[in-house]
């Protein structure tokens, strides 16, 4: 069984998911990780595991277990049919007041959509653009949430930490 003590979690390891999992590892903090195809993660792990905490996991099971709570967990997949799959498996894991935030560049009509039916169990929803492309994942992106102000709480601090900045100030 996986301890809690991952304070985010990024599902999607290709460029802009390992760039991300990367950015919050060098800023202190444990990064659950997780990708539908168990290799993948497990080449993540070898690359880069010695250069910040990594919690990967095998199943999304898994990588809930291993998420502090309230539970924040980045999705940055492909766009569309992808990034619902992976909605309603971690929503189907985590439990009310949990957090699901969507990084991978959505229509607005989904992401309205996904807040409402979230909302609708007891779930935070967050779109977030996340502008810079590979280099800004991994060094300081831009990035533009949107969702339950009560979601902020938790995640704000971990967004504002790995932005980039501009005269000290997050560009968050």
């Amino acid at each position: 069984m996986t301890d809690s003590s991952a304070q985010i979690g990024v599902v999607g390891l290709a460029v802009m998911g390992s760039n991300i999992a990367r950015n919050f590892a060098s800023h202190g903090h444990t990064v659950a990780v997780y990708n539908r195809t168990p290799a993948k993660t497990d080449a993540f792990v070898a690359e880069f595991g010695e250069t910040g905490s990594f919690v990967p996991a095998a199943t999304i099971e898994e990588f809930v277990a291993s998420l502090e709570r309230p539970r924040r967990a980045l999705i940055m997949v492909q766009a569309g049919p992808a990034t619902d799959t992976v909605i309603g498996q971690l929503a189907d894991a985590m439990e009310p007041g949990d957090i699901i935030i969507d990084g991978g560049n959505a229509l607005y009509t989904d992401t309205i959509r996904r807040e409402a039916e979230m909302a609708g169990r007891d779930l935070h929803f967050v779109g977030a653009g996340i502008s810079g492309g590979e280099e800004g994942a991994l060094n300081g992106p831009s990035i533009m949430p949107g969702g339950p102000a009560k979601s902020y709480e938790s995640l704000g601090p971990l967004l504002e930490d790995i932005s980039a900045k501009v005269d000290g100030t997050p560009c968050c």
